[in-house]
This record gives structure tokens, sequence and C-alpha cells, in this order.
């Protein structure tokens, strides 16, 4: 398996509520019949900003499969939010990796 995680900053939210934390796994996982899967979520610590929300997801292939999360983003607004703009994706090949051995690949 490898690692596709969404990361959000609550600060640029419209509505940070924490059940995106369900939502959007439930929905991607919907939409790609089970391809991609949540795989937990975590708070993640950053300078300068407060803790973030790390989204795990898991997928055969995350290179091809996290431009379909990217069309979502565009498609859906999740609680309010556009996370067109204001998410990040990152991808790896390792599974269950930590963000900082991620490839950033939304926004590009």
């Amino acid at each position: 398996m490898q690692t596709i995680i969404i990361v959000l900053n609550p600060g640029k939210l419209t509505n940070p509520d924490l059940d995106l934390r369900y939502l959007i796994p439930d929905r991607i996982s919907e939409i790609t019949e089970g391809a991609i899967r949540d795989n937990g979520y975590d708070y993640i610590d950053c300078e300068g900003a407060g803790p973030l929300l790390g989204i795990w997801l898991e997928t055969e292939n995350a290179a091809q499969s996290w431009p379909v999360i990217d069309r979502l983003f565009r498609e859906e607004k999740f609680s309010g939010n556009d996370l067109s703009l204001s998410a990040e994706l990152y991808i790896s090949e390792n599974e269950t990796e930590d963000l900082e051995n991620c490839t950033q690949v939304f926004p590009a």
C-alpha cells in the first residue's frame, strides 16, 4: 500500500469542523469504490501555525490516485469548506509515511 495525506489548516477553513476527519475519507472511499481508503488521522505540529489536521489514506498507487481527490475537492464542498482552496495533498510510495517524507502534489 501507498500513502496519501490530506493536510488541513483550520485557519484556512470556513468551518473547521472536526467531523471533516470522517467526512472526507468516507466520501473519497465512496467515489473510488474503496480504491482509496481511510488510514487514520493525526494532528501535525507546524511552526508558525496551530496544529494542522492530517488525514492519512491508503491506496495501491498514490501517484495515480491523488488526482481523483483533487477533482473531488474542486467539485464538492465539505461542511461548507472549499478544500480546493485550503487543502494540501502529499503522496508517498511507502505505507503509513510521515508527512516530512512525502511529496507535495497539491497545490502544485
